[in-house]
């Protein structure tokens, strides 16, 4: 067993982004070996969907997928810098007001052979922006998307980004060039709107128009999308929307190949529903990543003891999963296996619902604002968040602290001044007496809290017990609703309090605006805030030197609401066996995928 400590990439997730020019991925000596390569790869959660920018879509088991089966304008690096990507050039052309520039490359092609261009990055500014959609919202109770009828456009997916630009795009006439014009400053315009990592330009245009208009045409069908958003086609539109948002979702291999058109190296050849997917090199593909491995197939457990094991048994060769001392312990005693180890780019963290009729919400008070805010301020003084990091978080990494901001990681550059001034250092240690009498202030006798979290994963099964002894200690009742499918509930008002983690898939400091903005696409706790919104329409277009003192601005809100806590920041493990080389991984989505065309096995 080899093991090595890496330096925390994540510490340089605030610094501003740096557009780098260099060679597009590639494999270098594009001679290849006759004998075909393999890789089996371990994760803990099945591929559900093509589309990574919907709300069903939007989640890392997906985008470790679509990253290598599709190109981008560009992708982070494990010094999390911005690398150009396969797909063409991304550049900023005005500044006042701001316009950017995609342009394709003349072998930049879908898998069918049909171009990719703008009309396929018009549909994902159409889609993720909102500004198409004649409802607020359109979802079932469980969090689901509804079918739209003819009169109602609502695609599923909602970005601060593509927001701002609300007229249609200036585009060539062979459709090579787009350029993206912003109705205000935007200052994550390199990775906050399209064609960057696992994202990359969305779905293919000509195949959402063959199934949600029935034209079989490839150049017809995307000049028929094009039309339909300039002309806000709300009967058309309405369609377009309902094939975006789940016609691309699947959990075994479909029989329509055409859910598999993808402009990358990498082709889906096999998926056994909760199993694993097999992923061939595409000999039709002709861009310019070319990755050494021929095979690789993604095998799921959601157990990180079994992944152990399939390492030792040879069944896989390269995993990530949840690091715990067991965990740690058992892949240091395997032989001809390395075990790298760093904080990871996911941080846990507690949050209230504020919109369910429960403890914490203004409603169940008599619509006492304050008086809910006090039954919140009440259980975040009983949180023990030392205690969960002493006991779970130190045995794998002596050096963890507790995590005390909501948007930066520890070491970060604006890390310390926002903690200074962001009002957590009242947390730091459990508080029974002030939570008591924030309880008795309100008038609140024993209230129960129905805590939300997965109960099959042994960490959260520790850290749920730590904060249920303690909160009872203060006179709360804690209610346990774990679930394993908690993912699927998020959102839908039966708990009062989750625990999981949230992992970054870009270093925009705009990227906070999902999880806090009112009626956001992150924001499942129903939080609302003008002032916080206020704060967060200041940030959108803020300048470099403003980053720090807004974000600070933030956090202290967001701590005067008692919107909820963070706890910590996820130790993580890369476990490979020796046949390997070129494993890394970066602080972002989609982790130790960033590199694929590097890998080489033995």
């Amino acid at each position: 067993m080899n093991k090595r400590f890496l330096a925390a990439g994540a510490s340089v997730a605030a610094a501003a982004m740096v557009l780098t020019a260099c060679t597009p991925p590639g494999g270098g000596d594009d001679e290849k070996s006759s004998e075909k390569s393999n890789l089996n790869i371990g994760w803990n959660e099945s591929f559900r969907s093509m589309n990574t920018q919907s709300a069903n879509g939007n989640a890392v088991s997906n985008a470790i997928l679509t990253y290598m089966m599709n190109d981008n304008f560009g992708y982070y690096d494990d010094s999390l810098e911005v690398q150009d990507g396969a797909l063409g050039k991304l550049e900023k052309v005005a500044d006042d007001p701001l316009k950017i520039k995609y342009t394709f490359n003349d072998d930049a092609k879908w898998s069918d052979g049909t171009p990719v261009d703008a009309a396929d990055l018009a549909l994902t500014w159409a889609a993720t922006s909102s500004n198409f959609n004649t409802v607020d919202q359109n979802n079932n109770d469980d969090g689901s998307v509804k079918e739209n009828d003819a009169k109602t456009v609502y695609f599923d997916s909602a970005s601060i980004g593509p927001k701002l630009v609300k007229d249609f795009p200036e585009i060539s006439d062979d459709g090579s060039e787009a350029t993206f014009e912003f109705s205000k400053p935007f200052a994550d315009w390199q990775v906050g709107f399209a064609g960057i990592g696992p994202n990359g330009v969305g779905l293919p245009s000509h195949i959402v128009a063959k199934k949600a208009l029935g034209i079989d045409d490839p150049e017809k069908g995307k000049q028929a999308i094009l039309k339909a958003i300039k002309d806000k086609d709300t009967e058309k539109l309405s369609k377009i929307s309902n094939t975006w948002n789940t016609g691309f979702d699947f959990t075994s291999m479909p029989e329509d190949e055409d859910l598999l058109v993808h402009n990358g190296p990498y082709k889906m050849t096999k998926f056994e529903e909760g199993q694993y997917v097999t992923l061939e090199l595409d000999d039709k593909y002709t861009g310019p990543t070319k990755p050494k491995v021929d095979t690789v197939t993604v095998r799921y457990n959601g157990d990180p003891m079994a992944m152990v094991q399939a390492i030792e048994n040879g069944e896989v060769d390269f995993t990530q999963p949840q690091a715990t001392a067991d965990v740690l312990s058992a892949a240091e005693d395997i032989d001809g296996v390395n075990v790298d180890s760093a904080d990871g780019a996911t941080y846990e963290h507690v949050d209230f619902t504020f919109d369910n009729k429960g403890p914490f919400d203004p409603a169940a008070n008599g619509g006492d604002e304050e008086k809910a805010k006090k039954v919140r301020q009440a259980f975040l003084k009983t949180l023990p968040r030392q205690d969960i990091v002493d006991k779970i978080i130190k045995p794998l990494n002596p050096e963890a602290v507790t995590r005390d901001s909501f948007n930066q990681v520890p070491g970060s550059p604006m890390y310390d001044e926002i903690i200074k001034g962001n009002g957590m250092e009242d947390l730091k240690e459990v508080d029974l007496k002030g939570a008591k009498k924030l309880l008795k202030d309100a008038g609140v006798d024993a209230p129960k809290v129905r805590v939300m979290y997965d109960n099959t994963n042994s960490r959260r099964q520790q850290e749920f017990q730590l904060i249920k002894e303690s909160a009872e200690k203060a006179g709360f009742k804690i209610e346990d609703v774990g679930d394993v499918n908690w993912g699927t509930r998020l959102g839908d008002g039966t708990y009062d309090v989750s625990l999981f983690g949230w992992q970054s898939g870009s270093t925009g400091i705009s990227d906070s605006d999902a999880n806090y903005r009112t009626g956001a696409q992150n924001n499942y706790g129903g939080y609302s805030s003008k002032k916080t919104d206020k704060i967060l329409d200041k940030i959108v277009g803020a300048p470099e030197s403003e980053h720090a003192k807004l974000s600070t601005e933030l956090e202290k809100q967001l701590t005067t609401d008692a919107f909820g806590a963070p706890l910590f920041q996820h130790p993580e493990l890369v476990i490979y066996r020796d046949k390997l080389k070129n494993a890394k991984s970066t602080t972002v989505s989609p982790t130790i995928f960033w590199n694929y065309w590097e890998w080489e096995t033995n």
